[in-house]
């Protein structure tokens, strides 16, 4: 039976992961300080330390320093914060085997357990080398847009209307603003769907001349009009059992939402200059940027299409109703740069996540993966600094958009009263957004007479 050691002060969490654990048939102990833990890993071996990175007393690097002194093979994973991802990455540079961000599934730390537990250590340095490669490894076998799940309200709802409507046979309309990342949420649909080992056809509806766009969505035959020297399979064909994701819908013609219209009636389409119609199963996703309902008043898009195309609709928040997830996606965006330029960058200096915090980021998830991207290739170090940041980021304003960030400004009141509004009164998830831990909180809370 494996021995676990459990690090956390938050008595009520720690209870609950070792009651969970236990009924895995692991042997678990607990800790609630780093002070309380050092005698408990003297004394016994644990095959894994499962320990907050932040702890009353200490820190989990420090507490990671001792653990490999008493008993190298002991394989630490940090479970972190969305404040303290960095801290994290850190502790995974001294040796640590992998960290966990805060609310996790049961799944996701059983899973990281097992790992731990078939991972032999050398040492900490051979550790920080596989767990190098481990990285690089997974991220070249997965698609360099793969899906990342925030733990923010936002993000929440957001994956369980995915895994809701992905099963289903519904078509979905995708609704969010430029750089959301509306794509990977309808590949992500695909993927949980009964279609996922089927093909995944993208199309660009603004970026297909209105000449060519009945020939580009149904196909064509071999001399049906000049320039048509070959046979060309169209969008529909090419996704034939699995789905077809219309991106920025809005964007087509009026004639040619008629022939789509009827395509998707019918399930039949004809190649241009073909008198043979081929039938065709798809699921469409389509994705707009627009009011497609205003669209449909003014005349510019067909009601009837529309209805069609919104079985069930999904909107994608913007990155700044997403704050808590700031940091999970940057360090997505890191790990796929590092593995595109061949760098090894660990992570962001603390000035860095000051100034991503205030930025408002109107790109959005596309703005901040090509920030990320140029930041990676302009560094020298190991850390991203931020001198390698454009200046309207670098140099972001501390009141942009109402943002938050660690107290140092006059407004912390009202900062704290927002947060907590925002969270409904829950305190955890205030304490993430204002990038600060409970016990502070708590303080300020206590100095300010805010009672909930």
């Amino acid at each position: 039976m494996s021995k676990i050691l459990i690090v956390e002060d938050d008595v009520a969490f720690c209870t609950m992961l070792k009651t969970f654990l236990q009924k895995k048939e692991y042997e678990v102990t607990t800790a609630f300080s780093g002070n309380e833990a050092i005698p408990k890993i003297k004394e016994d071996v644990f095959d894994v330390v499962l320990t907050d990175v932040r702890l009353p007393d200490r820190d989990g690097i420090t507490l990671l320093e001792e653990i490999h002194k008493s008993n190298p093979k002991t394989q630490v994973i940090i479970m972190t914060g969305y404040a303290e991802i960095n801290m994290a990455v850190n502790a995974i540079k001294q040796g640590a085997f992998d960290y966990i961000s805060k609310p996790f599934n049961p799944d996701t730390i059983l899973q990281t357990i097992e790992k731990a537990l078939h991972t032999e250590v050398v040492s900490a340095n051979t550790t920080q080398k596989e767990n190098k490669k481990e990285t690089s490894a997974k991220t070249e076998k997965s698609p360099i847009h793969s899906f990342v799940r925030g733990v923010s309200d936002a993000s929440k709802k957001l994956n369980e209307y995915v895994a809701l409507v992905a099963p289903t046979r519904m078509s979905v309309l995708v609704v969010g603003d430029s750089g959301t990342g509306k794509e990977y949420v309808a590949s992500s649909i695909h993927k949980g769907s009964k279609r996922s080992e089927k093909p995944f056809v993208a199309v660009d509806c603004g970026a297909i001349p209105k000449e060519i766009a009945s020939s580009e969505f149904f196909g064509h035959i071999k001399g049906s009009f000049t320039g048509a020297v070959t046979d060309k399979v169209g969008h529909f064909e090419a996704a034939n059992g699995g789905t077809l994701f219309l991106d920025e819908i809005g964007n087509l013609s009026y004639e040619l939402q008629v022939q789509l219209l009827r395509a998707l009636q019918e399930r039949k389409i004809k190649p241009v200059g073909s008198n043979k119609e081929i039938e065709v199963d798809i699921r469409v996703i389509a994705a707009t940027n627009e009011d497609l309902s205003n669209a449909v008043k003014e005349g510019e898009f067909r009601e009837d299409l529309y209805h069609r195309l919104n079985e069930f609709t999904i909107k994608v928040p913007p990155l700044r109703d997403r704050i808590e997830d700031l940091m999970l996606f940057a360090n997505h965006f890191l790990e796929e740069s590092n593995v595109e330029l061949d760098k090894h960058v660990v992570g962001f200096g603390d000035e860095v996540l000051e100034a991503f915090k205030k930025y408002d980021w109107p790109g959005n998830l596309r703005e901040l993966k090509n920030i990320v991207k140029r930041s990676v290739l302009l560094s020298q170090g190991d850390m991203i600094t931020l001198d390698v940041l454009p200046n309207d980021i670098a140099y972001a304003s501390q009141n942009a958009n109402k943002t938050y960030g660690l107290f140092k400004n006059q407004n912390e009141q009202e900062l704290i009263l927002d947060a907590l509004e925002k969270a409904n009164g829950n305190k955890a998830k205030a304490a993430r957004m204002l990038s600060i831990d409970r016990k502070t909180l708590y303080n300020k809370l206590k100095q300010y007479d805010i009672s909930l």
